[in-house]
């Protein structure tokens, strides 16, 4: 089969490698649709990731297509169904599985592979993150469960609640979904991004206003400025990944306020945080890594019920044989939001 190969730094090659053998519970998906996302542009400039993706590897990792074969034990799995999987499962066995944090695993199982004609996806994978599309979503719809599932637990865990202001920093496929759930809640939304037609997006995604960060100037001066009385937003997510990004988030949001820090930062990264107003205005800093069963689910049923609808942020549609052009465009900063990549 034709795979996409990662082998270091800014090198994805497809080549010509063996269709997957199963083991017990583990089932052949034949693809049909594959993203691109900001953790694979990541992965494809920095050449690995820590824990998903140790060159060289089979490559992507947001797919759903059809079933073409089962190994022995599969249960309720049949070939020629269409289905969506998630990119990992919990063990349901270690100590913060079971106090309810299935993200923080101990033994989180990932697999990779969606940039190819077949991937195997693992059995435990297959038991907790396996789902069924029905008839009349797309596969190129279902296929963005993952990310979304992300966000929808960056949303629950920031308590957006109705009638509050909420800055998103990033424009990114990420960023948008941050507005598109965070407008379904009724907050009001202002997006700080850099490019023209993303800021634009935002706003058709329902976002109030953008704040544009391409000209340089304090980033969270320019946020407070836009929210009511200068005071700073009730909630400000950060969906870039900087030091730089996640200090102007904390200095934006207002006193008792919730600050988001999503995006994740390189590895050895710092900020500062201003310890006496984090005491003295009682500011809450979270992080939301991963999503979990449950939010797969959510997040499924939200593209399934229309309430979400993908169409908004995959934006072009190419053939496998152009990813690694595809890849290079998006790690220059340039291209559309998301890519379907058709085997």
């Amino acid at each position: 089969m034709r795979a996409a190969v990662l082998h270091g730094r800014e090198d994805v090659r497809l080549e010509d490698v063996e269709v997957p053998e199963l083991a017990p519970g583990d089932v052949l998906l034949r693809v049909k649709a594959a993203l691109t996302c900001g953790t694979d542009v990541k992965v494809f400039r920095r050449g690995y990731h820590a824990r998903m993706i140790v060159p060289p590897a089979l490559f992507g990792h947001e797919a759903a297509g059809i079933v073409e074969r089962v190994g022995p034990d599969v249960a309720g799995v049949r070939p020629g169904m269409a289905v969506v999987a998630a990119n990992s499962a919990p063990c349901d066995e270690c100590p913060d599985c079971r106090r309810g944090k299935p993200s923080l695993c101990d033994d989180l199982l990932f697999w990779n592979g969606a940039y190819a004609e077949f991937v195997r996806i693992p059995a435990r994978v297959v038991r907790r993150n396996l789902l069924e599309v029905p008839k009349g979503v797309s596969l190129r719809s279902a296929a963005m469960t993952e990310p979304l599932a992300c966000v929808v637990r960056g949303v629950e865990e920031s308590g957006i609640s109705p009638g509050q202001t909420v800055a998103v920093i990033g424009a990114g496929p990420i960023g948008l979904m941050f507005v598109a759930l965070a407008r379904r809640l009724d907050a009001d939304v202002l997006v700080a991004g850099r490019r023209a037609e993303r800021s634009a997006k935002a706003l058709e995604l329902g976002a109030s206003q953008a704040v544009s960060v391409a000209d340089g100037g304090d980033l969270a001066e320019l946020i407070r400025r836009q929210t009511p009385e200068g005071r700073g937003a009730d909630v400000v997510i950060e969906a870039v990944g900087l030091p730089e990004t996640s200090e102007a988030a904390i200095r934006a949001v207002r006193k008792g306020g919730t600050v988001q820090l999503f995006g994740g930062c390189p590895a050895g990264s710092r900020i500062a945080v201003d310890s006496e107003r984090l005491h003295y205005q009682e500011l809450t800093i979270r992080s939301t890594f991963h999503h979990t069963p449950d939010s797969v689910r959510r997040a499924f049923d939200l593209i399934v019920r229309g309430d979400v609808d993908p169409a908004a942020f995959i934006t072009a549609e190419e053939p496998l044989e152009k990813l690694p052009e595809v890849l290079a465009t998006l790690a220059r900063g340039s291209g559309g939001l998301k890519t379907a990549i058709v085997p």
